[in-house]
């Protein structure tokens, strides 16, 4: 019996089979295989995949990485995967990162306001949602073992030398689009940095053997 394939809203689709993972310098690769290599040990055996992707605020690059990350599991068809982001400290999610994700196709829905507003994330009509919003990353809505901490920032790298719980602690650091925040290249700034994020992201999860 095969696996049942997810169904991808097509813009997602679309996205995902344009990218060129040749446009990824051989350094970044070196940088992303820490993290494909625990994908691949996980995988082969069996085991649930837990990814915790950690920034300082949580409200731009590490919620932009565990929504791609997730969204190529998928995509790849790479099973019992789960994908979690926090920060050191807890802000918001940026309305620019759910406007940047529209753009790409994701059906994204706010699901409670305030100073710390939820959102639901999908990438498929039958797919359950991702939920969004700022969390620390050692938040009881993220995992307390069996996880990799990956460092999405070179601030939270830095002031985050132990993770409790974490197997393994994994650099894969993004510059921030939110130093072009209230400019004119604000729009196009967090849109390079989500198709890199998803590119990158497309990529491990596209050199997993099954």
């Amino acid at each position: 019996m095969s696996p049942i394939k997810t169904i991808f809203f097509s813009e997602i689709e679309q996205v995902i089979r344009a990218f060129d993972y040749e446009n990824i310098s051989s350094e970044r690769k070196i940088i992303l295989q820490p993290l494909l290599d625990f994908i691949q040990n996980k995988v082969s055996k069996e085991q649930e995949i837990r990814l915790n992707f950690i920034c300082t605020h949580n409200s731009r690059r590490s919620h932009l990485s565990q929504i791609w990350a997730q969204t190529a599991a998928g995509y790849f068809n790479i099973k019992n995967v789960f994908c979690y982001s926090g920060g050191t400290e807890s802000t918001a999610l940026s309305p620019m990162i759910a406007t940047t994700l529209k753009q790409s196709g994701f059906q994204i829905n706010t699901i409670s306001e305030g100073n710390n507003p939820i959102y639901t994330i999908k990438f498929g009509k039958n797919e359950p949602p991702i939920i969004g919003f700022s969390k620390t990353y050692d938040d009881d809505f993220n995992p307390k073992s069996e996880f990799a901490a990956l460092l999405t920032c070179s601030q939270a790298d830095g002031g985050c030398p132990f993770i409790a719980g974490a197997e393994e602690r994994i650099p894969i650091t993004f510059e921030d689009p939110k130093v072009f925040d209230n400019t004119p290249q604000q729009q196009q700034k967090y849109k390079e940095r989500s198709l890199q994020i998803a590119t990158e992201m497309c990529y491990v999860f596209s050199q997993i053997k099954l």
